[in-house]
């Protein structure tokens, strides 16, 4: 492996760390304000790891769409739980070891399977880019889904600034 495969590697390993750092801390914190910005973090961890598989679509669709609704969840967890904000509550759920434990028996298992699949590997680089024909089905053939989406998030949005000023 040449210089470049392994600063390729170093990169991904540093990434895949503070990706899984900040789902951890997702997990594990109880400030609903910080949780989501730590999800915000999780999600452009993400969009970095498709940078590097050369997915520059589903980065920037990863980037507009998971990371812009996050932060609509984080106007919605200041406006609704505000008394949250207050608590002086342990950080630690009661739970975690139960949650641990379920955790390490469902990565053996993954790991597992993983190690048993024979997975077929391909010599042939992807032809041609396919962000123009991605977005061409987006606004031909799944339009109508793509619309139906939109107004359904425009009324939940609009459902929880009216149930945020009651």
């Amino acid at each position: 492996m040449d210089l470049f495969g392994v600063i390729s590697q170093l990169v991904f390993l540093l990434v895949a760390v503070l990706t899984l750092a900040a789902g951890l801390a997702t997990v594990l914190l109880r400030n609903v304000f910080h949780a989501a910005l730590a999800l915000v973090g999780t999600f452009f961890g993400v969009a970095a790891i498709y940078l590097m598989l050369e997915a520059e679509f589903l980065a920037i669709v990863q980037i507009l769409v998971y990371v812009g609704a996050i932060a609509v969840l984080i106007l919605f967890a200041v406006m609704l739980t505000r008394g949250m904000m207050q608590t002086e509550d342990s950080n630690i759920n009661s739970q975690w070891a139960w949650a641990a434990t379920a955790i390490g028996v469902l990565f053996v298992g993954l790991f597992i399977l993983i190690l048993q699949v024979p997975w077929k590997i391909s010599g042939q680089p992807v032809v041609g880019d396919t962000t123009p024909a991605l977005g061409t089905a987006l606004l031909t053939t799944y339009l109508l889904p793509f619309e139906v989406v939109s107004v359904l998030l425009l009324a939940t949005l609009i459902g929880a600034f009216i149930i945020a000023r009651e």
